[in-house]
């Protein structure tokens, strides 16, 4: 399996394709990793240093892999946060160019743009773009429930709600949405849940909520789920093995008293999920 993964790199800590790539590798993966920003750190400590890449220059770098005839060879495109309109351009036009040497081929959107408790933190064009553009173009979009809200107009909340949501979000293109960060009332307390809707149901699981802010996990989230749901066809099985990696990856970090994931650390939980999740069709 090769997939083309275009998002930002950082040196220290673990975001973008810094957090996607090794546990690709890691589960026999071959990533074709695209920078869009090589920065030292990711911008959440406020400062970082490093150098935007631009539009052109990403586009030249994807154009180079294009030559080496390797396009019918990738199974899916992955993407992740935009920071401009110019970057979703490219992508859109690498997206268009893989599927015409592999029609089969998947491509997997991130449309990051905030959370519950941020808000919104992207560019105000980012949300537009990403709504009317990309996402239409996506297979597989992996938003969290905020995001879902945002790109749907509506506000989900409960699971019905959720669910509506999901279905107005693949009216829009996408035949499968997973909704990380699903939070209803009526939940257990502490606990927390992903929701993965798709032609043939809809499947949900919950674990603990772990009392942490972790940058990078949803890039985590949208590759191994990506990568699982190529090679089975199973969103069931593809939500419980991400979540039972993804679960294990947090509890880890939390225990470290670290700020980045422990993402080499935790290696063996994406080569070998425990599968400790039990996994609730709900449609």
């Amino acid at each position: 399996m090769k997939v083309l993964s275009i998002q930002s790199a950082v040196a220290y800590g673990h975001v973008g394709n810094s957090a996607a790539v090794f546990p690709l590798q890691r589960i026999g993966v071959e990533v074709l990793p695209v920078y869009t920003v090589n920065f030292s750190n990711h911008t959440g400590y406020g400062a970082w240093r490093g150098p935007l890449i631009s539009p052109d220059d990403v586009r030249d770098v994807i154009l180079g892999i294009e030559e080496r005839g390797v396009f019918p060879q990738i199974d899916a495109v992955l993407s992740g946060y935009q920071g401009g309109e110019g970057i979703g351009d490219v992508i859109l036009d690498a997206v268009a160019r893989v599927k015409a040497a592999n029609p089969d081929a998947m491509y997997a959107c991130d449309p990051v743009m905030g959370n519950a408790k941020s808000g919104c933190f992207v560019a105000p064009a980012i949300p537009v773009l990403l709504r009317e553009r990309v996402v239409p173009a996506a297979d597989l979009i992996t938003p969290n429930q905020f995001e879902l809200g945002f790109l749907t107009g509506t506000e989900p909340d409960t699971l019905e709600s959720t669910l509506v949501a999901a279905d107005l979000a693949r009216a829009m293109g996408p035949r499968t949405v997973l909704v990380t960060s699903v939070e209803r009332p009526d939940r257990e307390p502490g606990t927390i849940e992903m929701l993965v809707v798709n032609d043939f149901g809809a499947w949900i699981v919950q674990t603990p909520l772990l009392p942490m802010k972790a940058n990078g996990s949803g890039d985590v989230t949208a590759a191994l789920f990506t990568a699982h749901y190529l090679r089975t066809d199973d969103a069931a099985d593809a939500l419980a093995r991400t979540v039972s990696s993804v679960f294990d990856l947090l509890q880890r970090t939390h225990e470290s008293g670290e700020r980045e994931l422990q993402l080499v650390e935790s290696q063996e939980f994406y080569a070998n999920p425990r599968l400790q999740f039990e996994v609730t069709r709900v449609r």
